[in-house]
């Protein structure tokens, strides 16, 4: 089964590009795209299972250069659809 979470990241101001840029270079980051609002950039993040997603999102998606925070918002896979 696959396990799809969507990140929302904060990065440093003017900064937004290069850390799309990072983002999409990782492997699991699917989809990445600039917001308006409190969080700049919204990040699709797919793998094989929990434990893969949350590697990603703890150990790639969090440690990028200029990423301030991050909100996860896991998916109910039950509840999914296209």
């Amino acid at each position: 089964m696959t396990e799809i979470a969507f990140v929302l990241v904060k990065c440093e101001t003017a900064h937004e590009m290069d850390v799309m840029r990072d983002l999409l270079k990782i492997d699991g980051v699917k989809e990445a795209h600039g917001t308006y609002g409190m969080y700049d950039i919204f990040v699709k993040v797919v793998g094989p299972d929990h434990k893969h997603v949350s590697d990603i999102i703890t150990k790639q998606i969090r440690k990028t250069n200029n990423v301030l925070s991050t909100t996860t918002l896991s998916t109910i896979p039950e509840q999914g659809g296209k």
